[in-house]
């Protein structure tokens, strides 16, 4: 399969927000913002075991939204701050549908959609 026909992604993301870049489609070639996700985080509880489920369930639905802008990922590179893009990579390879993508990741401070365009372009040349 050459480069030019693989399904490929970037993805900027803390715990809060995310910002998925792609091809609209395989002809493309250049990458285009395909949407943002926030993820508000959980509100107050009256346990801590509660709130630990709470942020659990937040975390998952944010994978899985951010995800469901990415169908058929061939590969996926993630950058962002924290460690919420190593557990964006997990819930990746735990999905059978994107089991089999290639997924690298780095760190970067926050970067607005068109610096995040050019960050993946560079990448993925």
């Amino acid at each position: 399969m050459s480069t030019k026909n693989k399904k490929q992604f970037g993805v900027w993301m803390d715990s809060h927000h995310a910002i998925i870049v792609g091809k609209e489609n395989n002809e493309d070639e250049a990458f285009v913002a395909l949407g943002t996700v926030d993820n508000p985080g959980s509100s107050s509880n009256s346990s801590e075991n509660a709130a630990n489920n709470q942020e659990i369930g937040l975390t998952h639905k944010f994978f899985k939204e951010i995800a469901a802008i990415m169908p058929n990922i061939d590969e996926v590179h993630v950058t962002g701050t924290g460690q919420i893009q190593e557990q964006f990579i997990h819930f990746l390879a735990d999905t059978p549908q994107y089991k089999n993508a290639v997924s690298t990741t780095s760190t970067s401070n926050k970067m607005p959609a068109e610096q995040l365009i050019a960050f993946i372009s560079e990448h993925f040349n």
